[in-house]
Formats: C-alpha cells, structure tokens, sequence
C-alpha cells in the first residue's frame, strides 16, 4: 500500500466550485450549501483501503454531523477507466451499502480534485460558514492495520469548532491515504 500525504492546501482559501452529479442523478453544486454553518468536502473512493477501513465509521460521524448543520459531500475523482470499482454505478451500491446520507458525487474531468489540490483518499477539506477552510487533515490517527480505532477524532475537533463558531486548532495532522488516481495528463506537477 503506498501512502500518499494532503497537500495541506492553505488555510484560508476559499472553497473552489464545484457542479458535479450526485449518486442519485441530481447535479450538486458548491452554491447549494451557501447558508450553513459550515462545509466538508471529502475526497474518497470506493476501493481504497484507507477508506474503507474509516467507512463505517465515517458514515455515522457524516449522518451525525449533518445534523449538528454541517453541510457535507464526498467526491469520487478517480479514473474508472483503470479503476472500474469507483464508477458512477458502483458509487451508487457503496453509498446504499455504507448508508451515507450526504451526496456522493463524481468528478469524472478531475478538476474539482485539482482545484482543491487533493492528493489522497480520503482527504477532507473543512470550510467555515464563509466557505474559508479552517481544516485539512485526517480523519484521526488510525491506518488500515494499525490497531488505533477509527474515532474520527480529529476531524471531529475541528468540526465541533466550527459549529460553535471558533476556529479549529492551527496544528493539523495530514491525512493519508491512497493517491487520487489521474488520467493521463491530470498529474499534478510536483
């Protein structure tokens, strides 16, 4: 398994647009959620192992936290073409299988993936109600084999600090994970 870090994109930038088609056919743009109280943009795939050994895990902390009034979407940028357990339709049986309740979206051009300079599955990209990112890191300090448990803990921090209206911890953690999968040609440049 090779591990691939976040770019750590600057705090402060503001979240790029996105338009993408969700699982369930509609199109979800990044203006859908102007009024909240903040948003998660989380770069994942089907087949990654990093994923899924958070995947349950994150279902019930995304469920959880789009309650709390957090606006969340997970974006799918992969080449299915070399990576076929990532296509829109299997994207549909993971959501179902999993239980994810926020929109699962596919970004098939990859430049919503370059826009938000993401690296890795998963990769989570948290904005404040301005749309500012206020965090970028990992989901908390467990790998596939580690024998840490899946908390989600620090992401969780950084969500709770948004909610509440404060800024999250300025030590963040990359998170790591496999890397996005790039068509030929859409390689970020080193």
């Amino acid at each position: 398994m090779v591990k691939t870090l976040s770019t750590m994109l600057p705090l402060g930038t503001t979240a790029p647009d996105f338009s993408l088609v969700n699982v369930d056919g509609r199109t979800v743009s990044r203006t859908d959620f102007q009024d909240g109280a903040g948003l998660l943009v989380i770069f994942m795939c089907n087949h990654c192992p990093f994923v899924i050994h958070i995947a349950d895990r994150l279902a019930e902390f995304t469920a959880e936290y789009q309650q709390k009034g957090l606006a969340i979407v997970g974006i799918s940028s992969n080449d299915v073409s070399k990576h076929p357990a990532d296509s829109p339709e299997q994207m549909v049986a993971e959501a179902e299988a999993r239980g994810y309740s926020f929109p699962y979206l596919y970004d098939e051009t990859q430049d919503v993936a370059q826009a938000y300079q993401a690296a890795c599955t998963p990769d989570f990209f948290l904005f404040d109600g301005n749309h500012q990112l206020v965090y970028r890191g990992q989901f908390d300090s467990s790998r596939p084999e580690s024998g840490i448990p899946v908390t989600g803990e620090d992401l969780q921090a950084a969500c709770d600090a948004v909610l509440t209206g404060h800024k999250p911890a300025s030590e963040q953690r990359p998170s790591v994970g496999c890397n996005i999968k790039w068509k030929a040609g859409n390689e970020p440049s080193s």
